[in-house]
């Protein structure tokens, strides 16, 4: 992979970096990857070679490219860094053979001009755990502090998955706007394709996510010295993952310091926490359909979330959800497919048991019973005839049952 015409230019109302990226070793089409930011913020993005770079080698590395080069001065620290990252996706992914991607480019000596001084920024996409650690930052850190979160970066085109119409965007940086006030914090609109060099949804998931992350974060590092990615689950459920503590501090140079935040805090921690702050409250956003639009309220995230601020006595305090979860709904919608999810349901059942709530407990229960086990012969039966009468016979088994 070659990464070439590294350039700043005006795209609309907007500042944009881009560069040609050029595959060698795939059949893959010559890629213009570009990260933007409205122009309010134009002083914020440069034509940093660190984002290209982070943006772009663990596509690479997936892709079986056999090096990596870049005609530009790249920080020592970060090389080091990104092979680190890579022998742990190595590990946890490929074959021990598995060559990592050879990185060539020239070594920097020097910081770059122009930098800012220290400043904070972190990743703010309204789910529980970006605005968990914007609480948990103000909790523990005075305002003029340099580790003070200052500003929220919040990205278009990084869940093409789920909604990807501007329109929806534009209405979630409206509604975030107002949670990044009240928390004396800028958000900051990015926009960028750095995805399309691999769209494959498991492996954005298990291995691209944190990349991606640090990639925005460079590219703005003429504004942020340390960006912090809220931790996806804590330590007790850690596993290998494309956001991970093992991971993610890896993409950072010596100019730019990536965090991974918060690996002590459970989700339900996180989620009193967050439900404290009623701005917050009120404009969370976790649906994985609909995101970053309204939450569905009958997905697997949207119930287990509701779940939560049921167990911690705030669900009938937001407008961000209905008010209302039948086990019926736990029956239908949810399946817990892996130890994270296991932990996150668990936690909920002392809360949810001392409020009386058994019907659902008792839901949640055989879920991580099935999880462990299996579904059982006589459930996986009634399913199936369940299926057949619904088919073929038009409910009426049911409805004679």
């Amino acid at each position: 992979m070659r990464i070439e015409n590294l350039r700043q230019e005006k795209a609309g109302d907007r500042t944009q970096i881009t560069a040609t990226v050029l595959w060698e070793d795939c059949d893959r089409p010559t890629q213009e990857i570009f990260f933007a930011t409205d122009e309010k913020f134009a002083d914020s993005i440069w034509c940093n070679p660190h984002a290209f770079l982070v943006g772009s080698i663990i596509p690479a590395m997936y892709n079986g490219e056999r090096r990596i080069k870049i005609d530009q001065e790249i920080c020592p620290e970060l090389v080091e860094g990104l092979l680190d990252a890579m022998g742990w996706l190595r590990h946890w992914f490929y074959e021990p053979a598995r060559e990592l991607v050879k990185i060539e480019a020239k070594r920097r000596s020097s910081l770059p001009i122009g930098r800012t001084p220290e400043r904070t920024g972190s990743f703010f996409s309204g789910g529980v755990d970006s605005i968990g650690t914007v609480c948990a930052n103000r909790r523990d850190y005075p305002l003029d502090h340099p580790g003070s979160i200052k500003d929220g970066l919040l990205i278009y085109g990084n869940n093409i998955e789920f909604d990807p119409r501007i329109e929806t965007f534009k209405q979630a940086v409206h509604s975030l706007s107002e949670v990044a006030k009240d928390a004396k914090m800028q958000l900051i609109p990015v926009y960028t394709n750095v995805r399309s060099l691999d769209e494959s949804v498991d492996f954005f998931s298990k291995q691209f996510h944190g990349a991606i992350l640090a990639s925005v974060a460079h590219a703005l590092s003429r504004r942020l010295s340390r960006v912090l990615i809220a931790s996806s689950n804590s330590i007790e459920d850690l596993e290998p993952y494309g956001s991970h503590p093992l991971i993610d501090p890896n993409y950072s140079s010596y100019e730019t310091r990536i965090i991974y935040d918060d690996v002590l805090s459970t989700r339900l921690a996180k989620t009193k926490l967050v439900s404290e702050w009623d701005v917050a409250l009120q404009n969370i956003k976790v649906c994985g359909p609909n995101y970053p639009g309204e939450n569905c309220g009958q997905c697997e995230k949207c119930i287990r979330t509701m779940l939560a601020l049921m167990a911690v006595g705030k669900l009938d305090e937001t407008k961000a959800f209905p008010h209302q979860v039948t086990a019926e709904m736990i029956s239908r919608r949810v399946k817990i497919g892996d130890n994270p999810r296991v932990l996150m349901y668990s936690e909920m059942i002392p809360a949810l048991t001392a409020k009386g709530r058994h019907d659902l407990v008792r839901v949640i229960n055989r879920k991580i019973r099935e999880f462990h086990y299996g579904e059982s012969p006589s459930r996986r039966w009634r399913r199936a005839m369940r299926a057949f009468d619904q088919r073929y016979l038009n409910g009426s088994l049911t409805k004679a049952k």
